[in-house]
């Protein structure tokens, strides 16, 4: 039986390689002071910059710029953001690169207006804005976080060695618009390629192994991961395959735009054990949640036996015949494994830069959640990072 639930996405997509033509109509709706939001400046080297800035301009947009946006955004970055978007009297954030630019961007929104320190109201104590929002668009360059559907900003405070995501329940927040060309991806190197590729999986895992209904949504992430593996393989020996890079994109907003989470518990251990990894070593997100996710699901997997069963015979078409379950449910886990070394994915901890003298520090900083088959201790928690290194 699904639990009770809402449902609602109001972002609106413009998919495809003509994508871009709708910003102009979509500048319109909005005030007239915009915060250009981007990284490490790799937009102007492929020419996506300019021709944003032409179409801003042409929309007779006042423009401040917030540039060098890093992969895990931190507080400090968002207090000088702040500080530009209230100097300039922004009121509209055109968030233009992967998913750390658009946590940012989101973060943005509801920090530019609040009366308190960001960081103690929102990533401390998790409540919700009580000011004015100020909205987001999206020109997505990078897929895998899903954030350009979804109402979730992930901050880093370096010097606490932490790093925390916030979904925030109104739905303001969620980008009013994103744009998703596939052939915007395809500068990018093949490493941030393959970390976005487990990103994206790595959400539907997370809504996935959890709960022992009859589910819908477990349907919709298993055709979701099926579709992510089949692509991933093509995008590998062709990285400029447009129909894979595109079925990419569209797998990653699916993925985490709320819709399989619908009726389930929901796990995230991966993510807030890769969300720690990430605060001590500033570790590419994709690969400290990699790094970690064989050691957890080994250790959870009794717990939820069936189905890590289901996992194996829907998502890697392994047959159960003359098999137990314990037997179906470790070849899933062997053929994700030997997938995610196909990849060239970080199996281990140390592959990432990490050494034992930083685990105290990653498990102080991981938090615990419920929603998953076993409610891991710290204990646990110090297990399943040995076990990664």
């Amino acid at each position: 039986m699904l639990e009770n639930f809402s449902y609602c996405n109001p972002t609106k997509l413009y998919f495809g390689e003509n994508a871009l033509e709708n910003l102009t109509v979509e500048l319109t709706k909005y005030g007239n002071n915009v915060a250009l939001v981007y990284g490490g400046g790799s937009i102007k080297k492929n020419g996506i910059y300019d021709e944003i800035i032409g179409i801003l301009k042409s929309a007779g947009k006042t423009v401040s710029e917030i540039a060098g946006v890093m992969p895990n955004p931190t507080i400090h970055k968002l207090y000088e953001g702040v500080e530009i978007a209230r100097t300039n009297k922004v009121d509209f954030i055109l968030a233009v690169g992967g998913g750390s630019v658009v946590d940012y961007a989101k973060a943005l929104s509801v920090s530019i207006h609040c009366d308190e320190d960001p960081w103690e109201k929102y990533y401390a104590r998790f409540e919700e804005p009580a000011c004015e929002i100020v909205p987001v668009g999206v020109v997505l360059t990078m897929v895998g976080t899903g954030s350009e559907m979804n109402a979730g900003a992930v901050i880093t405070y370096p010097e606490k060695k932490l790093k925390i995501g916030h979904v925030f329940a109104d739905e303001k927040i969620m980008p009013r618009f994103s744009i998703l060309n596939p052939k915007y991806t395809m500068s990018l190197p093949k490493s941030q390629m393959v970390a976005g590729i487990y990103d994206m999986f790595n959400h539907i895992c997370e809504q996935y192994f959890s709960g022992e209904d009859d589910n819908t949504s477990d349907y919709i992430s298993e055709g979701l991961m099926r579709s992510i593996i089949h692509s991933s393989r093509i995008a590998m020996k062709d990285m400029n395959d447009y129909e894979a890079r595109s079925n990419l994109m569209w797998a990653a907003a699916w993925a985490l735009n709320t819709l399989v989470s619908k009726g389930k518990s929901t796990d995230w251990m991966v993510h807030m054990l890769g969300q720690s990894v990430g605060a001590c070593s500033n570790a590419t997100h994709g690969m400290t949640l990699s790094a970690v996710s064989l050691p957890y699901y080994k250790m959870i997997m009794p717990y939820g036996i069936q189905k890590f069963v289901r996992f194996a015979v829907n998502v890697w078409n392994i047959s159960p015949v003359g098999k137990t379950e314990k037997q179906l449910a470790e070849e899933g886990l062997s053929a994700m494994e030997m997938w995610m070394k196909e990849l060239g994915l970080a199996t281990k901890l140390s592959q990432i830069g990490v050494t034992t003298e930083m685990i105290d520090d990653i498990v102080k900083g991981t938090l615990i959640m419920k929603g998953g088959y076993k409610v891991l201790s710290k204990d646990d928690v110090r297990e399943v990072l040995m076990q990664s290194m």
